[in-house]
């Protein structure tokens, strides 16, 4: 397993084997799967275990028993692919809502960089041309707003479309992460920014989800910003 790409799931058994069938299309050299599912109860850790059943020793499944927050379903994830010797690590959403056409583009940009996030924000990027006004704003000055608050450089503070070197995870340190939430995109890239690596953005089309729900609330964004802003003012303490 050379490049890992780590998905967090709940409930997301309709959406799993297509992101799998996406991302194999690609023909990425060496490539793997991390899934971390929170105990959904539509069944995507079987969905999970049938899939890695066909795929030994390149999908590994973490089975947890509960909603324990998205960060800490990436830090287990970014974990596990560490130990399975990835050298390169990818994270994203089972929703399909980030372009697994783009990865190739930015493992390649890793060559240079030390992070490269998949950005809506950056010249090129953009959103679901489907969005209404409410939606598209709230994202952008939600992004804005952490972006102030953090002091962060990157554009695309919040998503969750990113590709690592193994060494970039490694500076950051994965048991330093604090925020367990939606805020956990923005204290990685605060972290990123604190440990001085390379971070480029690389632009995106951010598309809705295909199947299911979205989790993301008013009540979720409030609590990152408050999580966030004791954040900075303990200095990532």
């Amino acid at each position: 397993m050379r490049v890992a790409v780590v998905v967090p799931t709940y409930n997301e058994s309709g959406n799993l084997p297509l992101l799998v069938e996406q991302l194999e299309a690609l023909a990425v050299d060496g490539l793997g799967f991390i899934v971390i599912d929170d105990g959904s109860p539509d069944g995507t850790g079987q969905v999970a275990d049938r899939l890695a059943a066909a795929r030994l020793g390149r999908f590994i499944v973490v089975h947890r028993q509960g909603k324990y927050g998205l960060g800490t379903a990436y830090v287990a994830g970014f974990k596990a692919a560490l130990d399975a010797g990835a050298e390169q690590v990818v994270q994203m959403d089972a929703d399909l809502s980030h372009p697994s056409a783009e990865i190739p583009a930015m493992l390649a940009k890793l060559g240079d960089a030390d992070v490269v996030v998949g950005s809506r924000y950056t010249r090129g990027g953009r959103l679901d041309p489907a969005w209404g006004f409410k939606r598209r704003q709230t994202s952008a000055w939600g992004n804005r707003g952490i972006r102030c608050v953090m002091g962060l450089k990157v554009k695309d503070a919040t998503g969750g479309f990113k590709a690592y070197r193994r060494s970039a995870l490694e500076a950051v340190g994965l048991d330093r992460l604090r925020v367990t939430g939606f805020g956990f995109q923005a204290e990685v890239a605060y972290r990123c920014q604190k440990a001085g690596l390379k971070v480029v953005e690389h632009p995106i089309l951010f598309t809705d989800r295909k199947y299911g729900r979205s989790k993301m609330s008013l009540g979720i964004i409030i609590e990152a910003f408050w999580r966030l802003t004791l954040l900075r003012l303990r200095g990532g303490r």
